[in-house]
C-alpha cells in the first residue's frame, strides 16, 4: 500500500468510512502525498496526454476565442484566467497566437489558478518564453482572483473534481464510500446517503445495481464563475469529458502510464478522473446569472473555429514527417472516435448576447 493509503487507512480505522468526494481530494491533493503535489503528469514520459500536449493549434484556437470575445465586449481592460492549467502549454499557445491581435495582450492581466508548486515553475518557464512581456499571477483558487471583466478557459479541470457516487440496492438509494476490507487493504461499500444526494435528480424508475455521480465542487465552481460573468462581464469556456446530463453509471478512473489502472490501488501514484456531468455545470450558472451555450461536441467547436485552415497553413511551411504529425493530431483532436465527441465545450457569458465564437444562440427559456 502506498503511503498515502497507509494514512487513509488509519484514518478510516479511526473514524470510520470516506465518501469517494474525500478519497479522490485526498489521492489528488493530499499535501505531501496527493498526485498533483508530486511533480509532472504530463506528456508521454506522464501518464496521461492532454489536448493542448496534442497540438499547439489546441490552444492558438482557445486563444483566438477569447480575442474575439473580448473585441465582441468592447475591448475593456480584463482578467485572462486558466483553471488549472497543466504546464502553461495552452496559455502559451493561446498567447503567441494572438501576439498579433491589436491591443489585446495589452490589456490582458494574466491569472493561473495552479495549487502544484512544481507545475507553478513549469508554468512560468513556457509563459516566459512565449509572451515574456506578460507577467502571471498565481492563485490556490478561483475565488482568489481579483473582480472585473473576465476571460476564463479550462480543459480538464472538472473532471479531476471530487465526486460523490451512490448506487441503487433494495429498493433505496445508498452511498458508495470507501472502508477497510478484513485484509486491511481499501474497498468500497455502502452506507445511507449524505447530504450531497439532495444535488440529484435520479432516474426514475431506477434499476438493481445502478451508479449516479455528483460533483458538488464542479457545480460550486460553475457558479462562481456564473456569479462573475453576470456580475463583472466576459465569458468562460469549459472543454472536458463527459455528458449533458443524461448520462449514469461508474465513471470514475484511475490511470497511470497511460494505462488503466485500480481505483483504491496506491492512492497518491495515479490520476483519477470522472465524466463532467455538462447539464449541471449549464444550471448552475444560468441559476447564477449567467447566459450558458451548449454544451456541444469539441470537433463541432474546433471546427467551426477554423481548425483545418490552422493545421493547413502549419502544414505548408513543415517538412513531410512534420506535416504528418500535424495530420495525425488534428485528427486525433477530431475523431468521433478518439477526443471528438467525448470531449465537450460549455460557453458561459455575461447576458445579453453576443453569443460566444463557436456556439448557437441558445433557445429561449
Amino acid at each position: 500500500m502506498s503511503p498515502l493509503g497507509e494514512l487513509l487507512a488509519r484514518r478510516i480505522r479511526i473514524a470510520g468510512p470516506i465518501t469517494v468526494a474525500e478519497y479522490m481530494a485526498e489521492a489528488l491533493g493530499h499535501p505531501q502525498y496527493g498526485y498533483y503535489k508530486q511533480g509532472d503528469p504530463f506528456g508521454l514520459a506522464g501518464d496521461f496526454i492532454t489536448a493542448p500536449e496534442i497540438s499547439q493549434v489546441f490552444g492558438e484556437l482557445l486563444g483566438a476565442w477569447c480575442a474575439t470575445a473580448w473585441q465582441a465586449i468592447g475591448r475593456p481592460a480584463v482578467r485572462l484566467v486558466e483553471l488549472g492549467p497543466g504546464r502553461g502549454t495552452l496559455m502559451a499557445d493561446a498567447l503567441r497566437g494572438t501576439r498579433n491581435v491589436p491591443g489585446f495582450h495589452a490589456a490582458v492581466d494574466l491569472h493561473m489558478v495552479e495549487t502544484s508548486p512544481y507545475l507553478r515553475g513549469r508554468q512560468a518557464e513556457t509563459l516566459r518564453q512565449a509572451a515574456p512581456a506578460i507577467v502571471p499571477y498565481w492563485h490556490d483558487t478561483f475565488d482568489q482572483v481579483p473582480d472585473g471583466p473576465l476571460l476564463l478557459v479550462t480543459n480538464e479541470l472538472f473532471d479531476a473534481l471530487p465526486i460523490h457516487q451512490f448506487e441503487f440496492q433494495g429498493g433505496r438509494w445508498l452511498e458508495r464510500v470507501i472502508d477497510v476490507d478484513g485484509s486491511g487493504g481499501l474497498a468500497f461499500a455502502l452506507r445511507p446517503p449524505g447530504a450531497a444526494f439532495a444535488l440529484m435528480a435520479p432516474p426514475q424508475p431506477a434499476r438493481q445495481g445502478l451508479v449516479v455521480e455528483t460533483c458538488p465542487a464542479g457545480i460550486a465552481l460553475a457558479a462562481a464563475i456564473g456569479r462573475r460573468v453576470a456580475a463583472h462581464g466576459g465569458a468562460a469556456l469549459i472543454v472536458d469529458y463527459g455528458h449533458d446530463g443524461t448520462g449514469s453509471g461508474d465513471s470514475l478512473q484511475a490511470v497511470r502510464r497511460h494505462r488503466k489502472h485500480g481505483v483504491l490501488t496506491e492512492p497518491g501514484t495515479a490520476d483519477l478522473a470522472a465524466h463532467v456531468d455538462f447539464g449541471a455545470l449549464a444550471r448552475a450558472a444560468r441559476e447564477a446569472g449567467a447566459a450558458v451555450y451548449g454544451p456541444i461536441a469539441q470537433n463541432t467547436l474546433l471546427e467551426r473555429l477554423g481548425i483545418k485552415l490552422r493545421a493547413a497553413m502549419l502544414e505548408r511551411n513543415a517538412t513531410p514527417a512534420q506535416a504528418a504529425d500535424i495530420r495525425t493530431a488534428t485528427e486525433r483532436l477530431l475523431h468521433l472516435e478518439q477526443m471528438g465527441t467525448l470531449f465537450k465545450a460549455l460557453a458561459i457569458a455575461a447576458p445579453p448576447p453576443p453569443t460566444p465564437p463557436g456556439f448557437d444562440q441558445p433557445p429561449a427559456a
